[in-house]
């Protein structure tokens, strides 16, 4: 536990702070950069669920040998002048919801975003807003299904750096929004938006990121939760179930997966010679290499050697305003209760009062 914290003042004005937390990126598309980033996600026991001296010995004796070098290709074909697409997008999004938000509400509102792996890191975003007068801080998972490895491994980090202070925050944290309205709202709208541009494919694929099969035999929900996505999505947009289907990609490892795995689905309307796929990728909101290397480039060009015709990609929801929009609300909903925090001449009577009955700030 924290020893050094600043101490406590009577009267302090409270602050409410939004915390967005995504995957995470390395700082760079190097072998270099990639192996500590590799090192700290596959050592977290609920993204790999194996015993740990097995796995100790796997990792560090064989996929932080090979992997990064693989990896850092991957990452650099995606790279930007920006820097890690994944994280100007989840930067660019905390910026904007900053701004969103102070237009809504007369309540100050800091809004910061953490990654789960890698920079930055949510310890040291949620000490910094606690040093910044945050006593109340809504932390929000950017996964909108709900798994274990990954929404879960983001209450995990909260939690750890919450026991590292003594006069922690109060904190809510946001399990899931996959059946949001307003997140099915603006899917909806960024897909319709592409098809009014390009026209419509004779499929849409929904490609989910995969996670073992066994994880839903012992309770975790994320398989039905993206189905009820895919079966929102398919609604709002108007298809009829045989013209989309849901699938789940970026399998590893020789365990079962949840299926139909998004590769396979793909290669098959390639050899049927279908004339346009579209995918569109609705558990990511920003775009990383999942979507623009595995999907945008691996899966197209699998589709592509096995005879099909046009492939197109449909971009994540990024920088959207309609998702912008939906992730406001999806917080002032949350912030329900917090929001008529005491003004500063409220603090300051508070402060006085304590001060003549002997505070000693």
């Amino acid at each position: 536990m924290s020893k050094t914290e600043s101490a406590y003042r009577h009267g302090q004005l409270k602050k409410t702070g939004i915390l967005i937390v995504n995957l995470g990126t390395p700082d760079a598309p190097t072998k270099a950069a990639l192996k500590p980033y590799l090192r700290e996600f596959l050592s977290d026991p609920r993204v790999v669920e194996i015993p740990k001296p097995l796995w100790w010995l796997i990792l560090n004796g064989i996929i932080l040998n090979t992997r990064p070098a693989q990896s850092a290709k991957k990452y650099a074909s995606i790279w930007t002048s920006e820097g890690s697409p994944l994280k100007f997008h989840t930067e660019k999004q905390a910026n904007l919801l900053r701004e969103y938000l102070a237009q809504r509400t007369e309540t100050p509102l800091m809004v910061k975003y953490a990654m789960r792996y890698g920079n930055p890191s949510i310890t040291s975003v949620l000490n910094g807003m606690k040093e910044n007068g945050c006593d109340r801080i809504l932390v929000i998972p950017l996964y909108p299904q709900y798994a274990a490895s990954s929404s879960g491994t983001v209450f995990d980090s909260v939690f750890d750096a919450l026991k590292s202070m003594r006069n922690p925050p109060e904190l809510r944290i946001i399990k899931h929004f996959h059946d949001h309205p307003g997140y099915i709202a603006a899917l909806a709208g960024n897909i319709s938006a592409f098809w009014d541009q390009h026209g419509k494919p004779e499929k849409l694929v929904m490609s989910f990121h995969g996670v073992p099969k066994r994880t839903l035999d012992q309770g975790d929900p994320y398989h039905c939760e993206c189905l009820k996505t895919g079966r929102l999505l398919g609604e709002a947009l108007g298809l009829p179930e045989d013209r989309y289907v849901v699938t789940f990609q970026s399998r590893f490892g020789r365990a079962e997966w949840l299926k139909p795995y998004t590769v396979e689905v793909i290669e098959k309307m390639g050899k049927q010679q279908l004339s346009r796929v579209d995918v569109v990728c609705p558990g990511f909101v920003s775009d990383c290499l999942e979507t623009l290397e595995e999907i945008a480039m691996e899966v197209k060009q699998t589709f592509l050697n096995a005879g099909g015709g046009e492939f197109n990609y449909i971009p994540a929801l990024n920088e959207n305003e309609n998702w912008i929009q939906a992730l406001s609300g999806i917080v002032l909903e949350n912030l329900q209760g917090w929001m008529a925090a005491p003004g500063q001449a409220e603090a300051e009577k508070s402060r006085q009062l304590a001060l003549k009955k002997g505070a000693k700030n």
